[in-house]
């Protein structure tokens, strides 16, 4: 069976920074969160071009987005400085915690209950959701974190200064919640690696291996790398960097785009690229090669989800600063659902 694609009804109004599908098996809840200061929550089978069941609105654009313990709970960030619960039933918001500035983005650990949000004030707010007495423990990193992605055990942070810091999330959530100072309630911690970017230059996306094995990181000059956790000079020789999100115009030129979005299948192990060329393509990370490389779309691609059981590709496309435009024309954001054909997104069969 091949791919077909279509398109969501009701898209943000504004450029779409974040969205997720459900982790929850069998859910098909969607999440979009724009800068039009609203989160948006879909039901991709509401018939043929899905369903908007409700947006919320905010008091500032919308970050970043995740899904808590349920389909009927999310968390959000914004430039409002909030990091927010949301009942996607009755849509009652509660704020857990305020950054110091805008809050770039925000991950759940269901394993750990741990919320976990970054601000451009250059710490990590880190929730025991399960423990609402608990100060979230506020932990300052070296410099502003760009992305978050968790894998089963760790955090990955991206930051500015082309630096990571990854954490064992298991030591992350013991140290926490044995400081119960009031608010502020700092934590000095060192992380289980710091290290510098393979990418030359400013981090745009990380995203964690389901299988807990490493990490992508992207970054705005068109390129991925690809590394793995284990510190053993044998596991660090392994990783690598490649050139993609490149296009030739006209004159021959190669004008090379911001790779904006990243996100690992969630069974097959091979991930999706997006960039601000308006391509979206799949690669096998461990073959070191592309799967496949899909029809351009008209704008750039802001953000990827593939569902719990990896069947759809969620695909974010607005324009981006690459585009060269200050104001947005009707029509010009939109959400894609890709359905994958069965083995659309699985990596070569090794001979």
């Amino acid at each position: 069976m091949g791919s077909t694609q279509y398109e969501l009804r009701d898209p943000p109004s504004d450029a779409i920074s974040a969205l997720k599908f459900a982790p929850h098996s069998g859910s098909t809840k969607l999440l979009v969160a724009s800068w039009d200061k609203n989160l948006y929550l879909y039901d991709i089978t509401g018939d043929e071009s899905g369903k908007l069941i409700e947006k919320f609105e905010h008091r500032a654009p919308v970050l970043d987005v995740c899904f808590g313990d349920h389909e009927e709970e999310a968390y959000t960030a914004g430039l409002d400085w909030d990091v927010r619960r949301i009942n996607l039933t009755t849509g009652e918001q509660t704020v857990l915690s305020s950054h110091g500035a805008g809050v770039k983005s925000v991950v759940y650990s269901a394993s750990e209950s741990l919320l976990i949000s970054a601000s451009w004030d250059s710490t990590l707010h880190i929730h025991h959701v399960k423990q609402p007495d608990l100060s979230p423990a506020i932990i300052p990193l070296p410099s502003k974190p760009f992305s978050l992605s968790l894998s089963p055990t760790k955090l990955v942070v991206a930051m500015a200064s082309r630096t990571l810091e990854i954490f064992q999330l298991a030591q992350l959530a013991e140290l926490t919640s044995q400081s119960s100072q009031p608010s502020p309630n700092i934590v000095k911690m060192e992380p289980w690696q710091r290290r510098e970017s393979s990418l030359k230059f400013m981090t745009r996306a990380v995203a964690c291996m389901p299988n807990d094995a490493g990490y992508a990181s992207s970054s705005i000059e068109g390129r991925v790398a690809v590394e793995w956790f284990d510190p053993s000079n044998e596991s660090q020789a392994r990783k690598y960097a490649f050139k993609c999100h490149r296009q030739t115009n006209a004159e021959g030129v190669d004008v090379v785009y911001p790779v904006n979005a990243l996100t690992f299948h969630p069974s097959y192990g091979t991930f999706a690229s997006g960039g601000g060329d308006g391509v979206v393509a799949l690669w096998d990370g461990v073959a070191k090669r592309r799967i496949r490389q899909y029809q351009r779309y008209h704008s750039s691609v802001a953000a990827l989800s593939f569902s719990e059981d990896g069947k759809h590709l969620a695909i974010a496309v607005s324009p981006g600063f690459e585009d060269g435009q200050e104001d947005l024309a009707e029509g010009e954001v939109k959400v894609f659902i890709r359905e994958l054909g069965e083995t659309e997104a699985k990596g070569k069969e090794k001979k």
